[in-house]
C-alpha cells in the first residue's frame, strides 16, 4: 500500500470512528456506569468484532453474506435484538451511591464487557457492507492482499481504540458530576434511549439499500 493511499485510508477511519454509532454509545455507557478502566474493557470487544468483520470482507465471505437476503437480515435482527436488550438493562440499571466516602463502583466483569461489545460491532450489517464497499478501493489487486488487509485492519482498530477511549473517559468524567439519583436515573435512561434509537436505525436497513 501507498503511503498516500495509506493516509487517506487513515483520515477516513477517523471520520468512520468519530461518527455517533452503537459502537460509541455502548463505550459511553459502559464508562459512565464502570469508569474508565473497567469500562474501557467493553472497546476492546468492540475491535474483536471489527477485526472478525475485516477478516471476512478479506476473505471474501462478506460478499457472500451480502448477497444472502437470508443471511442480512438475521445479523440485521439480532443486532436490532441485542441493542433493545440493552437499552432495557440500562433503563433499569439502580443509580449507585456517589457520594465523597462511596468510592465503590459497580464491578463489570471484564470478559463480559468484551463479550458485549464484540456482539455490538459483530452485530451490525451496516458495518459489514461498508467495510465490503470501502475497503476494496484502498487495495491494490496486484499486491498481496494480506499485507494489505493487516495494515488496514491495525490501522482502523489504532484509531478506533483511541476515539473508543474518548467516549469512555469522557462519559467516565461524566459519572462524577452525577451525585443524585434522579441525576444517575435520567442519564440512564438518556442511554437506554440511544439505543432503542440505534436500534431503530438499524431495523430501517433494508437489502435493497445494499
Amino acid at each position: 500500500m501507498e503511503f498516500q493511499t495509506w493516509l487517506a485510508f487513515f483520515a477516513a477511519c477517523w471520520v468512520i470512528s468519530l461518527s455517533p454509532g452503537a459502537g460509541a454509545i455502548a463505550s459511553m455507557s459502559s464508562g459512565l456506569q464502570y469508569g474508565f478502566w473497567r469500562g474501557y474493557w467493553n472497546a476492546l470487544g468492540l475491535q474483536l468484532g471489527l477485526a472478525l468483520q475485516i477478516a471476512i470482507v478479506g476473505a471474501g465471505v462478506g460478499a457472500i453474506l451480502t448477497a444472502s437476503a437470508t443471511a442480512f437480515y438475521a445479523i440485521k435482527w439480532f443486532g436490532v435484538a441485542y441493542l433493545v436488550y440493552l437499552a432495557v438493562k440500562q433503563w433499569r440499571a439502580l443509580p449507585s451511591d456517589m457520594s465523597d466516602d462511596a468510592a465503590v463502583r459497580p464491578i463489570g466483569k471484564p470478559m463480559a464487557l468484551v463479550f458485549r461489545g464484540f456482539l455490538v460491532n459483530i452485530s451490525n450489517p451496516k458495518a459489514l457492507v461498508f467495510m465490503l464497499a470501502v475497503l476494496p478501493q484502498f487495495i491494490d489487486p496486484h499486491a498481496p492482499l494480506l499485507i494489505q488487509y493487516l495494515v488496514i485492519g491495525a490501522t482502523m482498530i489504532c484509531v478506533d481504540l483511541i476515539v473508543m477511549a474518548g467516549y469512555t473517559g469522557l462519559a467516565s468524567k461524566v459519572l462524577r458530576l452525577l451525585r443524585t439519583p434522579k441525576q444517575q436515573k435520567r442519564m440512564n435512561r438518556t442511554f437506554a434511549g440511544l439505543f432503542i434509537g440505534a436500534a431503530a436505525f438499524m431495523a430501517t436497513l433494508r437489502k435493497a439499500a445494499v
